[in-house]
């Protein structure tokens, strides 16, 4: 991560992260604005001060929060959501913690065990490809938990209720193999985007028994690519991924496309942005291709997707989607469909939402 730092921030003395008082649509609240996990400083054998990158500054935090080192290792953890990390050791349990998040308590940190998994036929559970909960906290009475795993399994569960177990579905369709789940506040159901975005999935948890439903999208408005644009982005790796807006109401489905460059560490070569497109999606099921997105400013990393309105936290950039993965961070600017990644290591490539203060 230090080329991150390098590129990114300057240092700052320790302190807490910026407050700001959240007022621009409904209920006041005094939050944190959106950050990045950059990385934890040695202060014991096995404990970190966590630092991290609040998205509407210009350089980067120091917490007195202490954080196990551990989970800032490779794969230290599986999956992240509202701020919440999971990791997933030897006895095949799932467990989610607070200690990544920079409001939370590093005194009394929380951890709580999910039920042990069930993998279902044809199936595998060592591997997720992400995680979703349908509200900020999975001590909340009615949290649902959703697990994505490589493959046809999608599995979840309500931590907090008694004798809590594993409600598991294999999706039938291989589109979905490979997909990130998300949370529908607006929707009030768990929703994965197939493979190209042309197949949205969803399962209603409110139901005793969710089904797999299946609802196709028409995309609209295409942006004219050139033969060359077109040939390269035929030779990326793609990802879709859908982030709501609670502010405005409004779902988008994004479309990143990824090259790998001449550049290897450890073996790995890397890859970086060379394309993303967004389309907002509306109740007939069209994908209307878009490259203004308002005030809005779109979080997309290894974690669950967020959105938030830059109205809130001044000198957030707004109009641009924030790009973290493993092995590259910047931003796209869309009104000019301009990249501005570069590559870097991150062992926590998590941007973390805006987290409300007790």
């Amino acid at each position: 991560m230090s080329l991150l730092l390098s590129r990114l921030c300057f240092s700052k003395s320790a302190r807490l992260p910026f407050l700001i008082l959240s007022n621009g649509f409904s209920s006041s609240v005094l939050q944190t604005p959106p950050c990045t996990i950059i990385t934890a400083e040695l202060c014991g054998p096995d404990m970190g001060k966590l630092v991290i990158f609040n998205a509407n500054e210009t350089d980067y935090t120091h917490l007195d929060k202490k954080v196990p080192l551990k989970l800032m290792e490779q794969m230290g953890t599986v999956a992240s959501s509202n701020g919440w990390v999971a990791t997933l050791k030897d006895d095949g349990i799932l467990r989610l913690q607070d200690d990544l998040n920079p409001v939370a308590s590093d005194t009394n940190p929380k951890r709580i065990p999910l039920p042990p998994l069930v993998t279902l036929p044809h199936c595998q559970t060592k591997i997720i490809t992400n995680m979703s909960m349908s509200s900020s906290s999975p001590e909340d009475e009615d949290c649902v938990v959703a697990v994505k795993f490589l493959g046809p399994q999608i599995s979840f569960c309500r931590p907090a209720q008694s004798n809590s177990k594993w409600t598991n579905i294999k999706i039938e369709n291989p589109c979905f193999y490979s997909s990130r789940v998300m949370f529908s506040k607006k929707y009030e159901m768990f929703l994965m985007p197939g493979s190209g975005g042309h197949l949205i999935g969803s399962w209603d948890l409110r139901k005793h028994k969710p089904k797999t439903k299946i609802k196709k999208l028409r995309f609209r408005d295409l942006p004219e690519l050139t033969k060359t644009k077109q040939e390269i982005l035929h030779s990326c790796t793609k990802s879709e991924h859908l982030v709501e807006s609670r502010t405005t109401d409004e779902t988008f489905l994004l479309k990143q496309y990824k090259k790998t460059t001449s550049k290897v560490v450890k073996g790995i070569t890397q890859m970086k942005t060379e394309a993303l497109m967004v389309f907002k999606l509306d109740e007939e099921g069209n994908a209307v291709y878009t490259n203004n997105i308002g005030g809005l400013c779109i979080f997309l990393s290894k974690a669950e997707p967020f959105c938030t309105h830059a109205r809130l936290f001044p000198g957030l950039r707004f109009n641009v989607v924030q790009v973290l993965d493993v092995d590259e961070t910047g931003f796209v600017r869309l009104y000019d469909s301009s990249i501005h990644t570069w590559n870097s290591t991150s062992t926590v490539p998590y941007h973390i939402p805006p987290q409300n203060i007790d």
